[in-house]
């Protein structure tokens, strides 16, 4: 024991200690989230010659606290045991988490070891990390190669030429490896590797290495290296791309793995924006299309997603040559995913079209997919009919989509109705006051009496919104008679909901209306024989009193008939009403 060390302090590393030995997981992995503690009451000395010792011997434990251990030794633990110079001694413990069998701890402790990368001096990272990637690279087991591909983009760029040129011999290795995991963790991290290699490495080492993995026999290998095809061709010039790239291009598109296109369609854009216009346009739009007409959904679905990213790199006579009937063959397609991933995305075609071009080859697939059976087909074109409104105008899209909304506004899902109501307010703006009332004002007044407590909710957040859309005249006319209207229903629900309206849009309304349409009705619910709506009418007066005390009549109007009513709640039969009385008598006597 150190002699200038109280006993005091040595109490609980001690405990500490016995707790990352005992048999129970839940107290060895609060111990190891306490690691950075112990390593502060130690002092950094002796936690670098006794602490992380200790932690390198720990390896034989449960994945859980492993995991743990790799996270907080990542977390700036160098701190701890005597600042940057010294951080290269935390590698020796992560390098024991890499090899074990457990993927998530090989991830993480990888992942630390590269954080750690990033405060080492040129020194440390020749003389400890370089040996230890080395080390994991030639490992006897899959696992630390697996682990060692993950450490080599991280310290490229710093290193001396001399062993950037045994770092690429070594990923070489790796991307050749017999065992398929160590070639996947290759695949994966080529990319980032890649974007710092010089322009010539790229051509003579990188893109041999991709290649290889490009032409892998497993699809699990082949799939990752999409993501490095296109750090490759973004690093390229168009005309190298299509000298050396465009064979393994087409290559990935007709992979016989669906999950190879899967991620050939998933990244299309980027391949596409990486390439160049040229190449876009003689080559990609026919890879392009045959993903959107793949025989596997899960293809179309990602392909679909693509579309309007896609099209911006075209013009628009190719888009309505070559795009718009793919697209149309999808609003048919047999897949309920592919239709919603294609409503998604169709609208963004409308602003590359144009009015003309999009009233005559969308809007009919627009109506379309309003009427389709699945309820996130019909969410999806809705949440996106702004786009199409500023492109087509409103009268227009009233004309041809609003009967569908009103459809769907009555669709016995209730998470449609909901999307609709959310809707409302966006498309109130733009239908403007008369049109509004006219066509869609009942509609919104039926939901506040929807079987649904989520519509019923929503409806009066709708109210709210659009009273901060027409104006608190309107609202006067059009929505508070019907709302006040309903607290005198023999149904307790159609009641409550008018306490919740109330307390929902009275932040949007003026005194004026609130003195001579609101607090009457709603004083006369605070004596309901249901002791939930006389809460919630305590709920809504709290609300009430905050928002009206900031003038000499709100404060006049509290006094007079807000606190006299929660006076008398105060002392109502049920314990929740007392509760928010007293709760909204204290706000309102503030």
């Amino acid at each position: 024991m150190d002699a200038g060390f109280p006993p005091e302090d040595i109490a609980p590393i001690a405990i500490l200690m016995d707790e990352l030995r005992s048999e129970d997981v839940q107290l060895r992995l609060n111990a190891i989230h306490s690691i950075p503690t112990i390593a502060l009451a130690l002092g950094s000395d002796r936690a670098r010659g006794e602490l992380v010792p200790f932690l390198q011997d720990s390896v034989d434990d449960e994945d859980e606290v492993l995991l743990a251990l790799a996270e907080e030794l990542g977390r700036n633990f160098e701190e701890y045991i005597g600042g940057k110079e010294y951080a290269h001694v935390l590698l020796g413990p992560l390098e024991n988490l890499s090899s074990v069998e457990e993927t998530l701890v090989r991830d993480k402790a990888a992942e630390s070891i590269t954080k750690i990368a990033a405060v080492l001096s040129q020194a440390q990272l020749e003389d400890h990390y370089i040996p230890l990637v080395k080390r994991l690279s030639l490992g006897e087991w899959f696992t630390s190669r697996t682990s060692s591909a993950a450490l080599y983009s991280a310290v490229y760029a710093k290193v001396s030429s001399a062993t950037q040129d045994d770092l690429r011999k070594s990923f070489t290795a790796l991307s050749v490896d017999d065992t398929p995991m160590v070639r996947r963790a290759a695949a994966k991290w080529l990319g980032p590797l890649l974007s710092h290699f010089s322009q010539n490495h790229l051509l003579s080492d990188g893109l041999p290495i991709y290649r290889r993995l490009q032409s892998d026999d497993q699809d699990s290998v082949r799939l990752l290296t999409i993501e490095d095809l296109i750090v490759l061709a973004q690093r390229m010039s168009p005309a190298e791309v299509k000298e050396q790239l465009l064979k393994q291009i087409r290559h990935s598109i007709v992979d016989k793995s669906w999950r190879v296109r899967y991620m050939a369609a998933s990244h299309f854009n980027e391949l596409a924006e990486a390439v160049g216009a040229e190449l876009v346009r003689e080559e990609l739009i026919g890879q392009y299309v045959q993903l959107l007409k793949d025989n596997e959904a899960e293809v179309r679905t990602a392909a679909a997603g693509q579309i309007p990213g896609f099209s911006k790199l075209l013009d628009k006579e190719v888009i309505l040559a070559r795009v718009v009937p793919c697209v149309r063959d999808l609003s048919q397609d047999s897949s309920q995913h592919v239709r919603a991933a294609l409503a998604n995305q169709i609208s963004g075609l409308a602003p590359l079209l144009g009015s003309e071009s999009t009233i005559e080859n969308l809007l009919p697939l627009f109506l379309h997919l309003l009427k389709d059976d699945f309820p996130e087909v019909r969410l999806n074109i809705i949440s996106k009919l702004e786009t199409v409104n500023t492109v087509i105008g409103i009268e227009l899209l009233s004309d041809s989509l609003l009967p569908a909304i009103v459809e769907l506004a009555e669709d016995k899902s209730w998470r449609v109705r909901q999307a609709i109501i959310e809707y409302i307010p966006l498309l109130a703006n733009q239908l403007g006051k008369p049109f509004f009332d006219e066509q869609l004002g009942n509609l919104c007044m039926s939901w506040l009496g929807d079987t649904v407590y989520s519509i019923r909710e929503a409806a009066t957040v709708n109210l709210k919104k659009l009273t901060e859309v027409f104006g608190v005249e309107w609202a006067k006319v059009a929505i508070v008679p019907k709302v006040m209207g309903m607290g005198q229903h023999p149904n307790y629900l159609f009641r409550m909901t008018t306490v919740q309206a109330i307390t929902t849009i009275t932040p949007s309304l003026n005194l004026d209306i609130v003195r001579a349409d609101i607090i009457g009705p709603l004083l006369l619910l605070a004596h309901d024989p249901i002791p939930n709506i006389r809460f919630n009418v305590a709920k809504s007066l709290e609300v009430l009193a905050t928002t009206l005390n900031s003038t000499k009549e709100g404060r006049d109007l509290i006094e007079q008939q807000v606190i006299p009513a929660l006076e008398q709640q105060k002392n109502d039969q049920d314990a929740d009403v007392r509760y928010f009385a007293a709760r909204a008598l204290h706000k309102a006597q503030l």
